[in-house]
């Protein structure tokens, strides 16, 4: 699928809306309603939504998984051989160094995401799991796993991932291509340090009002990142992000019906903004923080 190399991409981070010929030089195209989105760059992980009809790109290959899935239309393209067909709801997983192209299957155009993951990242959140890196020989698949982690990766596009919360999609993927690669030795066993889980839970929640990288949690914890990752939702049934961004929304929730006002709110709770804090907020919650502040001080 479409991807941005290294030296172009951060010149595209701010691009909301966009034709796809002003990013990808050579590619011609006669349709002016195709647009990508793309998150702001950063290392390890690239993020794009888009929209294409007709031939959307030649054939061409990148140095990194693209896997995402198909939100409306049909996604066809050539891949190892074959013409794949993905529709509404299914994964779309490709290879590092595979060749393929992308086209619409149907009038309506199509409709996707996907995630340009360095295999780096997958390699180390496998751990001792696999020695090698998998290969999910379907190119289209119905997989919860993968869709798990494609939709925690776009959980906000328009800011970058931080930390904790690339150590969870990077677990995620690793553990659904894993799950889908039958000629894999694997050994699923994940034994928890019940301590150093606890340890992990008790630092998130005391510093829940700013970034907290992943090194800071393997020094207080003593566990690799991916190992941590995946011991806490094991014992705690969620990640360290989800259980870091939870806090965050408790103590926002609380600040406004306090009567700071929503900037401030976000300021206090570590979003990098009001906007921020207002799309995590309604994603949580159903309501937009402003509605909150509303009900509550009409409580009074």
């Amino acid at each position: 699928m479409l991807q941005f190399g290294r030296k172009s991409i951060s010149s595209m981070a701010k691009i909301k809306d966009v034709k796809a010929q002003d990013l990808t030089p050579g590619l011609e195209r006669s349709c002016t309603h195709d647009w990508v989105r793309a998150a702001p760059w950063q290392l390890g992980i690239q993020r794009i939504e888009a929209f294409f009809s007709g031939e959307a790109y030649a054939p061409h290959r990148h140095d990194t998984y693209s896997i995402g899935y198909t939100i409306h239309g049909v996604q066809r393209f050539d891949y190892r051989g074959a013409r794949s067909d993905s529709t509404p709801g299914r994964v779309v997983v490709l290879h590092p160094d595979e060749v393929h192209n992308g086209e619409a299957g149907s009038d309506d155009g199509f409709h996707y995401r996907m995630l340009y993951i360095e295999p780096s990242l997958i390699r180390a959140a496998l751990g001792s799991s696999a020695s090698a890196l998998p290969f999910v020989k379907e190119s289209v698949l119905d997989d919860p796993r993968l869709m798990q982690a494609i939709h925690a990766a776009y959980s906000d596009l328009n800011t970058k991932l931080e930390p904790i919360a690339l150590d969870e999609i990077s677990v995620l993927l690793a553990d659904g291509l894993l799950a889908n690669d039958k000629s894999a030795k694997r050994s699923s066993n994940v034994i928890v340090d019940a301590k150093a889980v606890d340890r992990a839970r008790e630092y998130l929640d005391a510093n829940r009002d700013r970034t907290v990288t992943s090194n800071e949690l393997e020094l207080i914890t003593g566990q690799d990142r991916f190992s941590l990752a995946r011991q806490f939702r094991k014992a705690l049934g969620t990640s360290p992000y989800r259980f870091l961004t939870m806090r965050r929304l408790d103590r926002a929730r609380a600040e406004i019906a306090n009567g700071h006002s929503l900037a401030d709110a976000a300021i206090m709770t570590g979003f990098s903004d009001q906007s921020h804090m207002t799309r995590r907020f309604k994603a949580t919650f159903g309501i937009s923080p402003g509605h909150w502040k509303n009900l509550v001080s009409k409580a009074e």
